[in-house]
């Protein structure tokens, strides 16, 4: 339970309602786990940030609803719905969507075992009795008659009736948690019978402040100025997104992540931004758009070069630098954070009077 402890520290640190956070944890003692169920407890990788969502989302579970998350890419949701979890400590399943999902993937079949033929409980079946929180990811690309399954279960009656079989209520703790984005391939309208089964949460895209410290949590050895340049840099391709300049692909907040990991391993940011992030738009007009505006920020050979600075929380170049290049670092920080400098010296050109 350490994670979940973590969890509701930076939680009361971020200024949750202490209220709702008292209520969370009153909901965990009234509710032990079985020690078999314990490793299902997500051990989030990332933290949501968002004051106001997060006490929606508290409220939200709380009062027993199942919660929509609906947004653009990279708005948090599932990692929201995991953090949710976490904070509760409960086994949570991820049940991802697809088009030819049916009734059975979500709540079991029969299937021949020992001779005989016996019910293979499927995840919603198995959140449903062990008082899980269910992820219904990308709950908009399955069809509408496969989600027709789900009413009992999200509504009040809160029960699986699986045909030749019994009746499963589902346990007080099993709660439900969807995510949704508009306009990716394959995606649909949802029923308006399934979505008023739940309470929705519109998800803002992602702050300057709160990416920053997101940057700074997965990455402490990333220099203050740098962790402001590439804040700026994911928002600067979520407004030419906005503008239509560029396609939703570039804008990836775990390609950006990747990337600054692939940088701890020695590779140059236009490498690895080009890995991460540019090379995801195939088309090369497209992929000029974002290499300009990824050279506004950030110098292309810029790297974590040596262990020592990387202790230091110091990314440095180790070849040479364009004089844009150069410009742009300049913007970032003084020399004595960004230390450049060229693989090979240029001869420097005098002019004669």
């Amino acid at each position: 339970m350490s994670e979940t402890s973590a969890l509701m520290d930076t939680l009361r640190q971020e200024g949750i309602s202490p209220d709702l956070l008292r209520a969370v944890e009153e909901y965990r003692t009234a509710h032990p786990l079985a020690e078999a169920l314990r490793p299902r407890i997500p051990s989030p990788a990332f933290v949501y940030y968002g004051r106001e969502v997060w006490e929606q989302a508290l409220a939200a579970l709380l009062c027993g609803e199942n919660l929509l998350l609906a947004g653009g890419k990279a708005t948090g949701k599932n990692v929201l719905a995991e953090n949710l979890a976490a904070a509760f400590g409960r086994p949570a399943w991820d049940i991802s969507f697809h088009v030819n999902m049916d009734a059975a993937s979500l709540i079991g079949m029969d299937t021949f075992e020992g001779g005989q033929v016996k019910f293979r409980p499927g995840p919603v079946y198995r959140c449903a009795q062990s008082g899980g929180f269910g992820v219904l990811d990308e709950i908009n690309m399955a069809k509408n008659e496969a989600l027709a399954v789900l009413h009992a279960v999200l509504d009040f009656r809160r029960a699986i009736d699986v045909p030749g079989y019994e009746r499963i209520p589902l346990a007080e703790e099993t709660r439900f948690i969807a995510t949704m984005n508009y306009g990716y391939a394959g995606t649909r309208e949802l029923n308006e019978a399934l979505t008023s089964r739940f309470v929705v949460i519109q998800m803002p895209t992602i702050t300057e402040e709160n990416l920053e410290k997101l940057l700074r949590t997965q990455f402490p050895d990333l220099n203050s100025k740098y962790v402001r340049q590439f804040a700026l840099l994911f928002l600067d391709l979520q407004k030419k997104c906005d503008s239509a300049e560029i396609s939703t692909k570039a804008l990836d907040l775990r390609g950006m992540l990747d990337a600054l990991r692939l940088m701890r391993r020695g590779v140059a940011a236009g490498a690895a931004l080009d890995m991460g992030i540019t090379n995801k738009a195939f088309d090369s007009y497209e992929q000029g758009l974002i290499r300009d505006a990824i050279a506004a920020r950030i110098p292309a050979q810029l790297t974590a070069a040596s262990s020592r600075l990387k202790k230091m929380g110091r990314f440095y170049g180790s070849a040479s630098y364009t004089a844009e290049e150069r410009r742009a670092a300049n913007r970032c920080g003084s020399g004595r954070s960004l230390r450049l400098r060229a693989a090979v010296p240029r001869p420097e050109h005098r002019r004669h009077h």
